[in-house]
This record gives structure tokens, sequence and C-alpha cells, in this order.
């Protein structure tokens, strides 16, 4: 087959989710819904912890950028599936497939980091409380934060230059919803044994090394709690972890299924669902987890009601 780069070819195609417009129709009202919700959510999310100097703490300066990751990481992926689920236009450019892969997987590298700095962050609170505030300074959460972000960028630059370096074959059709990397090294008449242990090798350093602290971070943390004599002290303990915990397991449990695994045994079926799951849902559903389980959060987002309804009384 004809081989071709981006030199001399610019678009690729996305095949999408299905070809029924029944289907699409259901789906682009489904996917729309809950873009709105992830926007909201994530927004309102960054306002309740910005105007609320009581939860101006680590935790929630970490979990303020989880909301910004999940919004942009959302942002990224959705409204070019819901143009091509409401269009018959399917095609992307060469360097915008690269780029949302770019955005796409320097989000997703970045939310691991910032996830595991979270765990680092509860295992201080809990198993040295009273060097928590030297140790989780104002200097180090800036530090973990621009970590995250440049390990981020470092993954998503090799990636992306592993893949735009290869040769494509006269077939330009993405057999997914978005520039993803197996889907893209499936298109390749290049070798791309190379790319494939780069990337698998880059891909599951970033999730084992996240995967390792957080773990760490937990089993420390569990340790500490079972010595606790009180049992409202064990409860409010695990209360403080349980969202970051249910936060994790969504995340990462979807991730590995995706991506730890080699390329030849891509399923498009199996790998769709989870990939609408982790890019399309999971950014809704975080903000729900991180406040419906956190009085504090709820308790910032009364005060802010209540000190809106005050002032407009006062008018």
């Amino acid at each position: 087959m004809k081989a071709w780069n981006h030199t001399n070819e610019s678009n690729f195609m996305l095949m999408g989710l299905t070809d029924s417009k029944e289907i699409q129709i259901v789906l682009s009202v489904l996917f729309l819904f809950i873009y709105m919700a992830t926007v909201l959510g994530n927004i309102a999310m960054m306002l309740i912890i910005r105007l609320d100097v009581q939860l101006h703490t680590p935790m929630y300066f970490f979990l303020t950028h989880l909301s910004f990751l999940d919004l942009s990481y959302s942002t990224v992926i959705t409204p070019k599936t819901l143009e091509n689920l409401l269009t018959s236009r399917r095609s992307i450019s060469f360097n915008g497939c690269f780029i949302q892969l770019y955005f796409f997987v320097l989000l997703a590298a970045t939310e691991c980091f910032i996830l595991s700095s979270m765990a680092y962050d509860r295992y201080v609170a809990i198993c040295s409380p009273l060097h928590y505030p030297v140790i989780m300074s104002t200097r180090r959460s800036h530090a973990l934060i621009i970590v995250s972000y440049m390990t981020g960028a470092m993954d998503a630059s090799v990636t992306v230059f592993c893949l735009s370096t290869l040769n494509f074959c006269s077939s330009k059709v993405i057999h997914h919803f978005f520039c993803d990397t197996f889907p893209i090294l499936a298109l390749s008449c290049s070798n791309t044994y190379d790319a494939e242990v780069t990337i698998f090798v880059l891909a599951g350093s970033t999730l084992l090394l996240s995967l390792i602290t957080i773990s760490l971070s937990y089993v420390s943390i569990l340790s500490t709690i079972l010595k606790i004599n009180s049992s409202s002290g064990k409860h409010k303990a695990f209360s403080t972890c349980a969202s970051h915990l249910l936060g994790v397991t969504v995340f990462y449990g979807t991730m590995i299924f995706t991506y730890l695994k080699p390329s030849k045994s891509y399923s498009l079926g199996k790998d769709q669902i989870a990939s609408v799951f982790y890019t399309i849902v999971i950014p809704m559903l975080n903000p729900l987890i991180y406040s419906l389980r956190n009085k504090e959060v709820k308790s910032a987002a009364l005060r802010l009601v209540k000190k809106k309804e005050g002032s407009q009384e006062f008018k």
C-alpha cells in the first residue's frame, strides 16, 4: 500500500462510535449533557475553593488543579466528538490529530501525578499531623504541581514525536472517536516496534510510579488508622481519604485496562467503552465524588450561598 505522511496528506478520518443515525443522536444528547455538567461542576468546584478561605489548604489546592485538568481533559475530547456525532464531517487534520493527542496525554499523565500528590498529602495529614504545616508548605505544594505538569508535558512530547515520525498506509481511517495511540499505530506502514516499546514503557512508568506512590501512602495511612483506639477517630480518618480513594480507583481502573497491554490486543468495542468512561464520564464524576462525599466542600458551598443571600437582603 502507498505510504504517506504529513508532508503529502493532511487529514485523518475518525470513525466515531457508531454508524447508526439514531444512536448518534442519542449519544450526542447524552454527551452534551455530560459535558455541560462537567464544565459547571468543575468550575463550581474551583470557585468554591477559591472563594472560601477555609479551603485554602494543600489538599484543596491539589483539588483545584484536578478540577482544572478534568475540565481541560473533557474539552480536548468531547466537543470534537459531538461535532462528529452531529455532522457527517469526520475528518481531522494531521496537525489537529496530534495536537489533540498531545494535550490528551499531557493532561492524563499530569492527573496521575496530581492524584499521587493528593495521596501523599493525605499520608502526611494522617501519619504526621504535627509536622503537616511544615512538610506540606506552600513551596512544596507548588513544586509538586510544577513537577506534575512538567512530567505530563515530557510524556506527551515523547509520545507525539514517536507517532508523528511514522509513515502511514493508504487507509487514513482511525477506528476510534478521538486520536489515541493504539488506533494511530494501527495505521502505520512503518516498523512500529520501537515506538510501541517507548510508549508502553512511558505510559507504564507513569501509571506504575504514581500507583506505587498512592499504594505506599495508603498502606501507611491504613496502618496508622488501625492504631487509633477511638471508632469515631477511625471513621474521621477514613472519611478524609474516601473521596480520593474512590476517584483513584475509577480513574486508574479504566486507564490500566486500556493502556497497559500490547497494541495487538486492542479491541475496538471494549476499548472504546473504556475510553468514553475515562475521557467523558470521569471528568463529570470527580466534582460529584469530591463534593458530595466531602463535608468541608458542602459546608463551604452553603456558606457562600448564605453570604450571597445575606448581601442581597442587605441591598
